[in-house]
């Protein structure tokens, strides 16, 4: 009994190790640097715009919009995406196309 007891305290003294904050940065450390409008940004920027009977997120990647997803009030979501870079939008009803990839078991370890 009591090498388990031992284990239960050892277990909830390292989850509360982990649970701790992390340090404060140091005050000497260098600010990281800043972006310049060359620097290339890999994220894509949201423009969120609610109105009163939805809500329309426009989706980007270097200044170009190639995502529309408009979330009504009452039903589901439905995206409108420009699959070309064409400026022309084709509506989708969900993101996921539909294709499965076929997957073999090769070798089972």
């Amino acid at each position: 009994m009591r090498p388990i007891s031992f284990v239960a305290l050892v277990c909830l003294s390292l989850g509360a190790y982990a649970a701790q904050a992390e340090a404060p940065a140091r005050a000497d450390a260098p600010p990281p640097p800043p972006m310049s409008a060359n620097d290339a940004i890999d994220e894509p920027q949201v423009t969120i715009t609610k109105h009163a009977e939805q809500t329309v997120e426009e989706y980007r990647v270097g200044g170009k919009l190639y995502m529309i997803k408009i979330t009504p009030k009452v039903g589901p979501p439905y995206y409108l995406v420009d699959d070309l870079g064409d400026g022309k939008f084709s509506r989708q009803e969900r993101l996921d196309s539909g294709l499965r990839v076929p997957r073999w078991v090769i070798k089972r370890f």
